[in-house]
């Protein structure tokens, strides 16, 4: 384990990287990949002999349940959080969708939050809960909780969650003038 320096005089590095990653859905993948050849190989060697549509209904729903869990687990297998000067961005998955950008100039105040969970959240991935606000959740434990100006919450799961604050909180204080930058 590292030890971080603490106190006010430590530089921050111009843009801090930090994420969290799930390997629990990879093998919900795996189910997505098996649901998808089978499709595959009810459309290529099929013995169905009570008609094509029945056929036809059967392997477009391995397909498309096949792709959606595939697509849907690989898009929030982690998140990654960027902060730089000017804003923060959120990206999930190995595309990086979706994706969220938040100026700093809109972000009120950071906190950690130690217990972010999916269970409390209806759910890996992008969720929205009208009493708690937006956050993308890609595994348990400890996350960044972002207030807003305009009354939002949005959270993001993040390895090292303490750190992430720190920054945005020292990114948020106002700079006195004449300072160098």
């Amino acid at each position: 384990m590292r030890d971080h320096p603490h106190g006010d005089n430590v530089p921050h590095p111009p843009v801090w990287t930090g994420r969290a990653t799930n390997r629990f859905q990879w093998l919900l993948a795996l189910v997505g990949a098996a649901c998808l050849a089978l499709g595959i190989e009810l459309a290529v060697d099929s013995a169905w002999t009570t008609g094509i549509a029945p056929l036809a209904m059967a392997v477009v729903g391995c397909i498309a349940a096949g792709l959606l869990v595939l697509f849907g687990t690989l898009a929030f297998v982690h998140v990654a959080l960027k902060v730089d000067e000017e804003s923060l961005e959120v990206r999930c998955g190995h595309i990086g969708l979706p994706r969220r950008r938040i100026p700093l100039s809109s972000v009120a105040g950071a906190e950690v939050d130690p217990h972010v969970t999916p269970r409390h959240w209806g759910g890996w991935g992008y969720r929205w809960r009208p009493e708690k606000g937006t956050a993308v959740v890609v595994r348990r434990g400890e996350g960044v909780r972002l207030s807003l100006w305009d009354g939002h919450t949005f959270t993001i799961t993040v390895d090292d969650a303490e750190a992430a604050v720190q920054i945005i909180r020292d990114r948020l204080r106002p700079r006195t003038p004449g300072a160098a930058h």
